[in-house]
């Protein structure tokens, strides 16, 4: 269903598993950027009422992640570690050239948020599934489904606003891209990396 070209190796969660604590602020910060991109999004593109009404209960979902992630921290009681940069999505976000029409700049970042929510999802499922922490277990099967459910919003959304074959070619070459991006990552308690 995700498209994902490269499944994430299972031996990933070992790597998880050995800092907890590491991935657990990792994700919180994903939570936080997922909830900015929603923002950036809707200041530039606020001409798209549909879309800017998508991107408000977007924003208001990811920081209720951010705040599940992060009393999970507290629970444990760990506090809220230092954010850093995402290899993975610097990465990902060096395909599509820069400038172009609105549109064009509005259906890339479009592709870019669906492959980054797709790939969350696929990295979640894996937790649910291999993790030996039950709690955290239960969490990411949770999770897994709102990552799918942004992961299609976002790329139906591409596919209305640009020309719908263009669209699936720029995606297949954007799954494509990110398949090699993974060959190099994997090894760190990451959400992407």
């Amino acid at each position: 269903m995700l498209g994902l070209k490269l499944p994430t190796d299972p031996r990933w969660v070992n790597i998880v598993e050995k800092n907890i604590e590491e991935i657990l602020t990792d994700h919180a910060f994903c939570e936080q950027k997922a909830t900015s991109t929603a923002i950036s999004l809707i200041v530039s593109f606020p001409e798209y009422t549909d879309f800017v009404q998508e991107m408000v209960a977007l924003v208001k979902e990811e920081i209720s992640h951010f705040k599940m992630v992060h009393d999970i921290i507290i629970e444990r009681g760990w506090t809220l570690g230092r954010d850093r940069k995402d290899a993975y999505v610097q990465k990902l976000i060096t395909f599509f050239p820069k400038g172009g029409s609105r549109t064009t700049q509005l259906v890339h970042r479009l592709l870019y948020a669906a492959l980054i929510e797709a790939r969350s999802c696929e990295r979640f499922r894996l937790l649910s599934e291999e993790l030996k922490d039950k709690e955290l277990s239960e969490f990411y099967r949770k999770l897994m489904v709102s990552e799918a459910n942004h992961y299609s919003m976002f790329l139906g959304f591409a596919r209305q606003y640009g020309e719908r074959k263009d669209v699936d070619e720029k995606w297949q070459a954007l799954l494509d891209f990110e398949a090699q991006i993974m060959k190099n990552l994997g090894t760190h308690e990451t959400i992407h990396g």
